[in-house]
């Protein structure tokens, strides 16, 4: 049974941009100035995004099940009751079997996801070897709270 089945949430990995454009230098530099300040904040957004996503896998990893669902956001325990996380979250981890590496390959920031209040959300794709399974992607969505942390809101290893 699939971690899915508890906690159905969707990601959206496609990232869009914003072009400027203008006929003169000056009426372009205030459109590419906010470009980048939009940019450099999106970036410095996913990457806490990723370093909560990553920082939740490694308590996945020590197979610290409940620390995990404690550092979990909020909608996600809401979603998922502790006795369904403790009892599905092992059986997902265990056929990999020992955690050996781990690189993330896409992380993306955005303001919405299908099925969920906008917010800010970061989608971090992890490619993960584990001792029985190379290659593994892990798919960790995580959320800025109210508090201004993000924690994680949604994962799905395949």
């Amino acid at each position: 049974m699939t971690l899915f089945k508890f906690a159905p949430v969707a990601l959206c990995l496609a990232a869009s941009s914003l072009l400027f454009a203008g006929a003169t230098q000056a009426q372009t530099a205030a459109p590419k100035a906010a470009a980048s300040a939009a940019s450099a904040q999106d970036l410095a957004k996913q990457a806490e995004g990723q370093l909560a996503a990553a920082g939740w896998l490694s308590m996945l990893d020590q197979r610290n099940w409940g620390g995990a669902y404690e550092a979990s956001s909020q909608t996600f325990r809401n979603m998922v009751q502790i006795g369904q996380w403790m009892d599905s979250i092992p059986g997902v981890r265990a056929p990999f079997g020992a955690f050996e590496s781990r690189n993330a390959s896409t992380v993306v920031y955005k303001t919405t996801l299908p099925g969920r209040a906008d917010g800010e959300y970061v989608t971090a794709i992890f490619e993960t070897d584990f001792a029985n399974k190379k290659s593994v992607e892990e798919v960790v969505t995580t959320v800025r709270e109210a508090d201004g942390k993000w924690r994680v809101i949604g994962y799905s290893p395949r």
